[in-house]
């Protein structure tokens, strides 16, 4: 069984749905960044950038155990474990995996960013709040010009790089986007958020998550916590 060590985010979420899409036995190990779990020394053995999510898998390859952090990498790990959701043409990979690279590079550092200061952020700073929300609004438009030739992100089939991308385009309100802008975008999301998988991928911790509004949690995620020498 396959130990998801997470935290109800959007990279969080990727891992979780690309599990249940699999249909992969998992156990998640809920490491609760608000309180500093992250930075803990067992933690840290497999997740040396001290980020969720991470896995270890007692059944990697050949037979021997294998652990592994950054989501990017657990979704490639997945697909090639199972032989789902990345095709096996070298044309056809190669285009799914461009777009979750995409998300990997783009999408979630900008997302990120926009969440940050528009939400979290103790001082409001306007340069900051644009530039993020203006980036968020142009990923969004990249998104939506490439589902308007295309019916998913990475090609004609449902792939990781969908489950990639979702979780992050969830919380279009608090990144300042209308979502009714980008129509093609929103059916592909739709259609994404009533796959039965990514239900029960997003609700995995769920109900642990909890608002951000404690100065020990800001310390940890965002203070002086976050970049102590370890």
């Amino acid at each position: 069984m396959i130990e998801a060590y997470s935290w109800p985010t959007p990279n969080g979420h990727k891992i979780h749905i690309m599990l249940e899409e699999c249909g992969l036995p998992y156990r998640v190990i809920p490491v609760d960044i608000g309180s500093g779990a992250q930075f803990e020394p067992d933690f840290l053995a497999i997740s040396p950038n001290n980020k969720i999510p991470a896995i270890v898998d007692p059944d990697g390859p050949e037979g021997q155990p294998i652990s592994l952090f950054e989501s990017g990498a657990i979704l490639l790990y997945l697909a090639g474990k199972t032989g789902k959701f990345l095709p096996s043409g070298a044309a056809a990979k190669y285009e799914v995996l461009q777009w979750l690279m995409f998300q990997v590079g783009g999408v979630g550092p900008m997302l990120g960013q926009a969440h940050h200061f528009r939400i979290y952020a103790p001082e409001k700073i306007p340069y900051a709040i644009e530039r993020y929300t203006q980036e968020a609004k142009r990923l969004y438009g990249v998104v939506n010009k490439r589902l308007a030739v295309s019916k998913y992100i990475g090609g004609p089939e449902y792939s990781i790089a969908d489950m990639a991308v979702f979780p992050w385009l969830r919380s279009w309100k608090n990144q300042g986007v209308e979502m009714h802008d980008y129509p093609h975008l929103r059916g592909w999301f739709d259609e994404i958020a009533a796959r039965p998988a990514v239900q029960r991928g997003v609700e995995v911790l769920a109900p642990l998550r909890r608002p951000l509004i404690d100065d020990k949690a800001r310390e940890v995620l965002f203070g002086k916590e976050q970049y102590k020498h370890r």
